[in-house]
């Protein structure tokens, strides 16, 4: 069994159609921010927007979330644009509202969650990050094995895999839940192994390179190690921890960690699966945070960020905050707002290099506090 074990096929060029539902409480700008956000996400999936609407609702209908009398409305712009795929801007559909608006509408119906957690199968490269990714899809599965019926029934495996008199969703679950441990069991081998890694490196000076999905964290690293990562102008272009030499002078080094990006609403069964990665993060001695000074709404990408960063207990670690992409800025009004709002930042490029001295001088003056700060307590 593959990672691609949710709803959403390998086909591309789908026409998808976006809803996004707004309460009484919810401003305009945000709803509108978080729908262009998971237009974004389609179309990193392979899928084309063929149309989107903000729907004002204060209550989700149980039936059908968007209530009876858009339905019909709805039924018919799939019907004349020839819809294939319809996702709503919600974290956890019910599997009893994906089955009745299928049955009424003619198409898939999905949610943000499911798109992402098809995104990251896509990127999956290393054996950790197939197996991170393949637990947060079964463990979204499993409770929503009854609601979705036989549509799950491939992950029983055919011949073989039944035994006489049993249910089809039994077999489901106990071969779900099976491949469940044994992934847990190979992710532990992975864990046990980054951990040794991670002792023999405890003399050294350690930073992680985080910040909002596709901010240009890959590339960052790339520019101060002079390596080559993996970079792509895309949504989650990187899912795995990797550690880089910095050196800052000759003789005078520190390690990066480039980690997996944030976004509005994870998923919590990939935070939790990607644990292990995340946790190169949690003991990172400093966090270099890259952000996209051109980003629609920075206050809300920084602090979707730092939310994460309390999650995993980061609190009080040093942070250097780089603003990227400053060359593609159009306004020196904006320069100026983040200049005076984040007066301890850093901007820059890092595609032209702008700022770059300016990042690794920070990074030297808080490797040598780091390198006093541990002598301190070795004469202690």
């Amino acid at each position: 069994m593959d990672a691609s074990v949710n709803r959403i096929p390998s086909s591309k060029d789908e026409r998808a159609y976006c809803i996004s539902l707004r309460n009484h409480h919810q401003h305009v700008s945000d709803v509108e921010y978080s729908l262009n956000e998971l237009k974004m996400l389609i179309k990193t999936a392979g899928g084309i927007i063929a149309g989107s609407r903000i729907v004002r609702r204060d209550s989700l209908d149980p039936a059908y979330i968007v209530g009876k009398g858009y339905l019909e409305k709805l039924k018919e712009i799939i019907q004349e644009n020839d819809i294939k795929l319809l996702v709503f801007d919600l974290n956890n559909l019910k599997p009893a509202q994906v089955r009745n608006l299928e049955e009424v509408l003619k198409c898939r119906v999905i949610g943000r969650t499911e798109v992402i957690l098809d995104i990251f199968a896509r990127r999956a490269r290393s054996s950790e990050s197939k197996i991170q990714v393949e637990l947060a899809q079964l463990k979204y599965i499993l409770p929503r094995l009854k609601g979705l019926g036989g549509v799950l029934s491939r992950l029983g495996g055919g011949i073989g895999t039944r035994g006489p008199g049993e249910k089809m969703l039994e077999t489901d679950r106990r071969h779900i839940q099976r491949r469940i441990s044994k992934l847990n069991n190979k992710l532990s081998e992975i864990v046990s192994h980054r951990q040794l890694i991670r002792k023999n490196r405890s003399s050294e000076v350690l930073g992680a390179v985080v910040g909002y999905t596709n901010a240009g964290k890959s590339t960052l690293i790339n520019r101060l190690a002079k390596d080559d990562l993996f970079v792509e102008n895309r949504l989650f272009a990187t899912l795995d921890a990797f550690t880089r030499e910095v050196y800052i002078a000759p003789g005078n080094k520190v390690l990066l960690t480039d980690t997996v990006g944030f976004i509005r609403n994870l998923p919590v069964n990939l935070i939790e699966s990607f644990k292990s990665t995340l946790e190169e993060i949690k003991n990172a001695d400093f966090l270099i945070h890259v952000i996209d000074i051109n980003s629609p709404d920075i206050d809300e990408t920084i602090a979707t960020v730092e939310k994460e960063l309390v999650k995993l207990e980061c609190n009080g670690k040093p942070v250097i905050n780089f603003f990227n992409k400053a060359d593609l800025l159009k306004s020196d009004d904006l320069l100026q707002g983040i200049s005076q709002k984040y007066n301890e930042s850093i901007t820059g490029s890092v595609y032209t290099g702008i700022g770059i001295d300016e990042l690794m001088e920070s990074i030297s003056e808080i490797r040598d506090t780091l390198s006093r700060k541990e002598k301190s307590k070795m004469l202690m």
